[in-house]
């Protein structure tokens, strides 16, 4: 069953989470992930307002939670967390 990839974020340094952005994109392709939604015009309803917003979808939660655990995606964490303040979650579609 596929699962997506759901986080929003506020950048608060843009030069950090360009390097961030370069190699999440790569640990995300290397796990055949799509990106449904990247940035983007969006309406805010409720919860934390992030201008950031992002969707991937991964073939499955496992496939999903390797990429996230994957060393180019931990890597990509370290300029994230500099960079940003944001949430991620990953749900099983039905």
């Amino acid at each position: 069953m596929s699962a997506l990839w759901i986080s929003h974020v506020t950048v608060t340094d843009d030069v950090e989470y360009a390097k961030y952005a370069k190699l999440a994109t790569q640990a995300i392709a290397e796990h055949g992930g799509v990106f449904l939604a990247r940035g983007g015009t969006y309406v805010q309803k409720e919860g934390v307002e992030r201008p950031r917003n992002v969707v991937v979808r991964f073939d499955s939660l496992e496939i999903a939670e390797k990429c996230y655990n994957s060393a180019t995606y931990q890597q990509a964490l370290v300029h994230a967390r500099l960079a940003s303040e944001r949430e991620l979650v990953i749900v099983e579609e039905i």
